[in-house]
């Protein structure tokens, strides 16, 4: 079984400024296709108790993209990381 999990890559570092709020730079919003009151999820990945990374995925898409893209993916990080 052929899986494309080489998609995923660092397009910015964000700040977490005083109120708990970030910012998407511009050229990611305009790539991701994202307007004013779009609803993102937020996915945390949890090891050793704490939360160790996020993902945003577009509410819309949440359902196919845990299945096609972070399923396997997250199945291979956390095999990986357990060793």
């Amino acid at each position: 079984m052929t899986r494309n999990v080489g998609c995923c890559k660092v397009d910015a570092v964000v700040t977490v400024d005083s109120k708990g709020q970030i910012v998407l730079p511009k050229d990611l919003r305009e790539k991701a296709k994202l307007k004013p009151n779009d609803k993102l999820a937020v996915i945390g990945c949890e090891r050793d108790g704490e939360i160790c990374c996020f993902m945003l995925v577009k509410s819309e898409d949440l359902g196919s993209t845990i299945k096609n893209m972070l399923g396997p993916m997250l199945k291979d990080i956390f095999q990986t990381g357990s060793g």
